[in-house]
This record gives C-alpha cells, sequence and structure tokens, in this order.
C-alpha cells in the first residue's frame, strides 16, 4: 500500500469523523438517490480531494443519455461515478451501465456509491466490456486510527490518483491472483525449476517438464484458475512479458556484440 502524505491523512481523519454521523442520518431517514448525489460530492472535495466546481461533473452527458457524476483532472476524464439511494444495496448491475458509457469515453474507471459503500471498477476493453472490482470500503465501518484504511481512502483520492496509485494497487492485485499464479506455474521457468527440484529428491526417477505441467493442470491447480477470460488474459500477459524479455535481451546481446567489433578499430585508430 502507499504511504500517504501527513496532510492527506489529517484530511482523511477529520472528514471520516466528520461524514459517518451524516451517512448514519441519511441511512436512517432513507433518503432518496438526490439527497445522495449531494452528499456524495461534498465527500468527493471534503474526503478526496477534488474541487467540486471544476473537477466534480454532475450529470455527464454521453450519447444522449446520463451518468451521475464524473470526475476531471487537467480536463481530461479521470471516472465516472453512478450513484445509487444510500438505502439500496450495491450490485455489480448497477454499475454494467456505466461501464459502456466509460467504454465509450475511453475511461478506464468507473465508481458505484451510495454514499456509504463505495466501489472503484477497472474498465476491461474487451470484447465483451468487462470490469473487475479493485476496491470495496464501507465508510461507516472505517476507523480513522488504522493506517490501513487511510491508505484504502488514499488510492481514490485525487493526490493518490495524481501518483496512479490506484493503477499500481490494481497490478499488485492482478499479480497477486490466482490466475496469475496459475499461469505462472505453467511457465517453462517454473517448470524446469520444479524438476530440478524433483530431481534432487528422486534422482534416480525420470521426469520431464510436460509430465509435471500435467500433474498441476490435473490435479493441483483447481479448474476454475485455468479456463476462462481471466485465465487466458493472465496467460496472455505472461506470455506478453516474457517476448518483451527475449526481446530486450537479444538487443542487449546485439550492443554488447557491436561494442566488441568496434573494439579492435578503436586501438588502430
Amino acid at each position: 500500500m502507499p504511504n500517504v502524505p501527513k496532510r492527506v491523512a489529517d484530511r482523511l481523519v477529520a472528514n471520516i469523523k466528520r461524514f459517518q454521523p451524516v451517512l448514519a442520518e441519511a441511512r436512517k431517514r432513507d433518503v432518496g438517490e438526490a439527497d445522495t448525489v449531494t452528499i456524495v460530492k461534498d465527500m468527493l472535495a471534503d474526503v478526496f480531494g477534488y474541487d467540486k466546481y471544476t473537477e466534480v461533473t454532475s450529470e455527464y452527458a454521453i450519447r444522449g443519455t446520463y451518468c451521475d457524476l464524473a470526475t476531471r483532472i487537467d480536463n481530461a476524464l479521470q471516472a465516472l461515478i453512478e450513484v445509487k439511494a444510500i438505502g439500496l444495496e450495491l450490485k455489480d448491475a448497477h454499475v454494467k451501465q456505466a461501464v459502456d458509457y466509460a467504454a465509450n469515453q475511453g475511461a478506464d474507471w468507473v465508481l458505484l456509491t451510495n454514499g456509504q459503500h463505495w466501489r472503484v471498477y477497472r474498465v476491461t476493453f474487451a470484447k465483451p466490456i468487462d470490469f473487475e472490482l479493485v476496491v470495496e470500503i464501507d465508510f461507516c465501518a472505517l476507523n480513522p486510527r488504522a493506517d490501513g484504511d487511510i491508505e484504502l481512502l488514499y488510492l481514490w483520492c485525487k493526490e493518490g490518483w495524481v501518483r496512479s496509485v490506484l493503477g499500481e494497487y490494481h497490478n499488485q492485485r492482478q499479480a497477486l491472483s490466482r490466475f496469475f499464479v496459475g499461469a505462472m506455474l505453467q511457465t517453462d521457468v517454473v517448470l524446469d525449476v520444479i524438476r530440478r527440484e524433483l530431481r534432487r529428491v528422486s534422482p534416480d526417477v525420470k521426469i520431464d517438464s510436460e509430465q509435471i505441467r500435467r500433474v498441476l493442470v490435473d490435479e493441483v491447480i483447481k479448474r476454475e484458475v485455468l479456463d476462462g477470460d481471466k485465465a487466458e488474459e493472465a496467460r496472455r500477459k505472461i506470455a506478453r512479458s516474457a517476448a518483451r524479455a527475449l526481446r530486450e535481451d537479444a538487443r542487449r546481446r546485439a550492443e554488447t556484440r557491436g561494442a566488441a567489433a568496434a573494439e579492435p578499430e578503436t586501438a588502430a585508430d
């Protein structure tokens, strides 16, 4: 998790204490969506650090329809925000329209909130368009004295956004996801390590990498980790990373050969 600047941490602590009673009272009165939007706009400004007049836009128009709110930084669209009444339980289905809006605008992030619960989604530009829940916060359950809660809020703060901490947090979650780890276990490099260690334990047994792969796929790794779009995307990401590493290695070798070939000529001069 990122280090939160002190002035931001102080603001978050103060406004957790300020808005928790506001949200509790609004939930008690079961206020409607319009009043919830008003509270959310205040929270975007006072808690998360956005300028309410220049960086938070109401009723963001997209192809003749509207999303409740949008945030902009340096006139660039950051995220679309779908707001529901505070008494309404949030569901992924509520964010589907906002995700479609975001895809049309090329925005990577969508936020769904009822004031108390905040969900941050990453939009996946695939066919079809998909989305992934990255952060979920129950604002009324936050402890202002808990560093982890402050760090979680900071992910969505303007200051955190400028430093790309939300994107870094998402990348870390992806790297540690069961789909990514499952795909990594099937790479040749990892299989070679397992084969070497198995031969160390049982030196008289002949084992090849394909046998190990089959055991992992058929008996060790859960089927849900191996199948589906997320598993396929993890495999593609690892393959792209490996290809980049090979290209970089080839470039370095070529540069080394070029430097070595130029040395005699330099000496002759």
